[in-house]
């Protein structure tokens, strides 16, 4: 996810990528796996910052 944010990926596109690697039927099962660290908090925050910057 880190990696996915430092690259400009579009993470909500890459989320059922992801579940079906892992086997999952949805991306509900995939967020249980997600732990929400500071740095990836952080890359998330600068995102939406940028999009909103752009919005306006």
């Amino acid at each position: 996810m880190i990696g996915w944010y430092r690259s400009g990926v579009d993470v909500a596109a890459r989320l059922p990528v992801l579940a079906a690697f892992l086997g999952h039927s949805g991306t509900e099962a995939t967020y249980w796996y997600l732990q929400a660290t500071p740095e990836l908090l952080a890359l998330a925050a600068q995102r939406l910052e940028h999009h909103n910057q752009d919005r306006s």
